[in-house]
């Protein structure tokens, strides 16, 4: 395959991975929590089949946006939300994670969990236990949760020590791979949820460019391809 076949074929493979992550997140528009993502291209330089440097497209790379979504009232007592920075610290079986979707619940053990199941941490990394007789539950703004005007314990909110080394999770999940640090003044709401921060009416948009560009790229090696059979054809003649 000569050079121009090279560049235009990594140009429609990068194209359809941004194709995809779109596709998904238009998917999760009504997600809590939910962060979408993009795709970031690089130039690599290839060596070709005829031994020349081939410069090509890469698109390898994620780049999720943290942006604010926008807070959406449910009066739900269980249901969290957090204004500004942080992330609510939750334990897996693969370790601690970090989240943005609040909608929390009691399980049967008495203790918080996300709706995958999985235990909400509070400050110190043990589960947060919620009593079952305590009707009148409230969360402060720095996370403490209280029943009667007592303290029961301070919900985690955490950053990453090093946002650059975010890794994406059971699609609202977050890891950290340089771990977390606590905010230090974090802002939770009650009885709401942060929805995604997908903007669908762009999403849509950035498809329909996405699409154009990959069938201007099928038009290129179509005329490529027509190109080298006239070539060939003359050559026989």
């Amino acid at each position: 395959m000569e050079s121009t076949g090279y560049t235009a074929l990594s140009r429609l493979s990068g194209l359809k991975r941004e194709m995809q992550v779109i596709a998904n997140n238009i998917a999760n528009a009504n997600t809590t929590g939910f962060r979408q993502e993009g795709i970031i291209f690089s130039e690599y330089v290839q060596k070709a089949d005829d031994g020349a440097n081939v410069s090509m497209s890469a698109a390898r790379v994620r780049n999720t946006s943290f942006e604010q979504g926008t807070l959406q009232q449910t009066n739900g007592q269980f249901d969290l939300a957090i204004e500004g920075d942080g992330f609510f610290l939750i334990g897996t079986p693969n370790g601690e994670r970090v989240t943005r979707a609040g909608s929390f619940t009691p399980s049967a053990a008495g203790t918080l969990v996300t709706a995958d199941g999985y235990d909400v941490l509070d400050e110190g990394g043990a589960p947060l236990f919620v009593p079952p007789d305590a009707s009148d539950l409230a969360f402060a703004a720095d996370g403490t949760m209280s029943s009667n005007g007592v303290p029961l314990g301070r919900i985690g909110v955490v950053r990453p020590v090093d946002s650059l080394q975010m890794v994406r999770e059971g699609g609202v999940m977050f890891r950290s791979e340089s771990g977390f640090e606590p905010v230090e003044e974090p802002r939770v709401i009650q009885g709401f949820v942060e929805s995604s921060n997908v903007n669908p009416i762009l999403q849509i948009s950035r498809m329909v460019e996405v699409q154009r560009a990959y069938e201007m790229g099928q038009s290129f090696l179509d005329k490529e391809d027509e190109r080298i059979r006239s070539a060939l054809n003359a050559m026989i003649k």
